[in-house]
């Protein structure tokens, strides 16, 4: 463990008070008195915030645990799921988003629900699979990577830091909604960048530049290995980043054709990334916000990736183990080090004074990440699921509600903090990363066909989400019977099982969309109103018309204001109770905006958009989009830079 000096503490504290200062003045701002306003933040934001808040979302501890941990091990080859990114934000942008805009919903589920006549099972099983994902996956790993930061980092109690981030994470996303958790991702974005440039910089001076990178990776092998293997050896390829179809980590027929159309399901159908596009003022701020993420997304490489090969250059006996008994006396871990490689960075070549910088870094990348999941997470339970249980409930219902679920899934964090003392072996990253990469292609494929499809049913939707589903739970239950064998064992695991997941995808992807088109052919086609602004084909286009905002429609109508109901009774003229001010502050219940949140959810005209901002952004979309391939070709190839 390392003391935190006077410098250190002073950046720690300046953090909090940061974050806090922001998500006071986000609740003091917002519309939280409407559900648009506390869900979608009143669809007012423009499109640095929201773009900040889509990068930030995404980057979260794990980034700077297993992405940097990825990168020590097996070099380049991670980045392509960082590139892919750049790509998949301008298809969200170009043809999911203007859709989403158009049917006029909050919750991705719900889309679902009108692109499929209204029928809501397809509705309650994403939005199902979705809270299941949030809790049991998206929260552990960001607990478990900043849990192994903290832990190697900082003398202090995992519960007590945990716990203080968790606290502060609800406190923020219950009293200020989306708003608050976009203008905090802002600001995390901005530590975020600027806390992993400098350690960029100072590993890539520390190693010699490129060049030196280049050579002391490749020697970098630990003094302690399996006799007779190559346990422990760099990749012959760890500077490309697609590799060969048969022996590459990273086949790049696998990722092409399998990966990427999986990815389609977290960048362009979840609702953790799209709700904050949703919550910009206009189409043209949507589609700007994800033109900013998709620049933001081509700096990972350089700031994560790379850096994790220096932690594996210059610490080869510790982050690049190769033994189980060396792995054990570093880091407690049969398997390996790797995802000690960024605290080890951090620890060693940052002088003093820095660390506090870092850390608060970390602390930004899970805060980040947190708030993303709870908002989202809470929307799609408000939204979606308790109108099951409440018919017609109220705004003020649905805020409470909205705010109570938050402090469920806070529990349930909490709950967690033990299980990840007893697996900090880095099974449990594993597992649950495995389950989205399994649960993930079926929920792709029929997203795409139905924005694609008009002839795609409800009932060739399911049975396509059921097939796809079934196929993928089954592979992924064969591989956790058959765990992967040790460097120095031979693997006599079934072909089913070694397969890479990859080219699995592929299969599981196209058992989707096969049965999805065969049910629906075999059934009738989805009545013409489901149909109206759900697909690419039915959008109602408004071309060459001046393009407005939701301020255009809020402007000239004044919301109507209902008390909270601790005013509405009070008649007698006696002061209200602090408790009772304090309480409707913290909860926006000033103000319940009912008027607003009609104007705003039915708005038609943020679709609209003038041919000069199509232009403009459809270039800057283009020149991202050819970025991301020529990074793709320049580092396939095996280019000396």
């Amino acid at each position: 463990m390392v003391a935190l000096n006077a410098l250190d503490t002073i950046a720690i504290v300046l953090y909090f008070v940061l974050v806090i200062g922001v998500s006071v003045y986000a609740a003091y701002s917002s519309k939280r008195g409407s559900v648009n306003g506390y869900f979608l933040a009143g669809r007012f934001m423009t499109f640095i915030p929201v773009g900040a808040s889509v990068f930030a979302s995404n980057i979260g501890s794990e980034h700077f645990i297993g992405l940097v941990g990825s990168g020590a091990a097996s070099g380049l080859g991670v980045g392509a799921f960082e590139l892919d990114a750049t790509i998949l934000l301008q298809l969200l942008a170009h043809l999911f988003i203007p859709i989403y805009l158009a049917s006029k919903v909050t919750t991705l589920p719900e889309y679902m629900e009108k692109r499929f006549g209204n029928k809501k099972w397809i509705k309650l099983y994403l939005t199902i699979l979705s809270l299941v994902l949030y809790i049991f996956t998206k929260i552990s790993v960001n607990l478990y990577s900043g849990a192994l930061f903290i832990e190697r980092a900082l003398s202090w109690s995992l519960y007590t830091s945990v716990l203080f981030i968790l606290l502060l994470t609800a406190a923020t996303t219950i009293t200020g909604g989306l708003t608050a958790v976009i203008y905090t991702d802002t600001l995390q974005t901005v530590i975020m960048l600027t806390g992993a440039s400098i350690v960029a910089a100072k590993s890539m001076i520390q190693i010699g530049g490129w060049n030196g990178l280049q050579k002391k990776y490749m020697e970098a092998i630990p003094n302690v290995t399996y006799p007779g293997t190559t346990c422990g050896y760099p990749r012959s390829d760890a500077f490309n980043i697609l590799r060969d179809p048969v022996d590459g980590d990273i086949p790049w027929p696998g990722f092409i054709f399998g990966q990427l159309p999986t990815s389609t399901w977290y960048w362009c159908a979840d609702q953790i990334m799209v709700q904050r596009v949703l919550a910009a003022k206009s189409l043209s701020h949507a589609q700007g916000a994800l033109v900013l993420a998709g620049y933001l997304k081509l700096l990972p490489l350089f700031l994560m990736v790379v850096p994790g090969m220096v932690a594996r250059a210059l610490y080869p006996d510790t982050v690049g183990c190769a033994t189980e008994e060396a792995c054990m006396a570093f880091c407690n871990n049969k398997v390996s080090c790797s995802n000690f490689a960024y605290p080890e960075l951090v620890l060693n070549i940052l002088p003093t004074g820095m660390r506090g910088i870092m850390i608060a870094v970390m602390l930004a990348a899970l805060m980040s990440d947190l708030t993303s999941i709870f908002n989202s997470a809470s929307t799609l339970f408000t939204m979606d699921v308790w109108p099951l249980f409440r018919k017609n409930p109220g705004t003020r219902e649905k805020l409470l509600v909205g705010r109570c679920f938050v402090l469920v899934l806070t529990v349930i964090s909490i709950l967690w903090i033990p299980l990840i003392e007893v697996l900090q072996g880095g099974q449990l990253f594993i597992y649950i990363q495995s389950i989205s990469a399994y649960l993930a292609p079926p929920i792709a494929a029929v997203y795409l066909m139905a924005v694609l499809s008009t002839r795609v049913n409800e009932k060739g939707a399911i049975w396509g989400l059921c097939a796809g589903s079934v196929v993928g739970i089954a592979r992924m239950i064969l591989e956790f019977s058959y765990p992967q064998p040790r460097c120095d064992q031979e693997d006599g695991r079934p072909f089913v099982v070694t397969l890479h997941y990859m080219y699995f995808a592929i299969v599981v992807f196209w058992i989707t969309a096969i049965t999805a088109i065969v049910i629906s052919l075999l059934t009738g086609p989805e009545d013409e109103a489901s149909l109206q602004n759900t697909t690419i084909w039915t959008r109602t286009y408004a071309e060459n018309e001046s393009e407005n905002t939701v301020e255009d429609i809020v402007l000239n109508a004044r919301p109507k204001v209902i008390q909270s109901e601790g005013l509405a009774n009070n008649e007698s003229g006696s002061e209200e109770p602090v408790y009772l001010k304090a309480y409707n502050w913290v909860c926006g219940f000033n103000n319940i905006e009912e008027k607003e949140e009609q104007l705003t959810t039915m708005n038609t005209n943020m679709a609209k958009q003038t041919r000069k901002m199509k232009i403009i952004i459809g270039f800057c979309s283009a020149s991202i989009i050819t970025s991301g391939i020529t990074m793709y070709t320049v580092f396939s190839c095996g280019v000396n830079l």
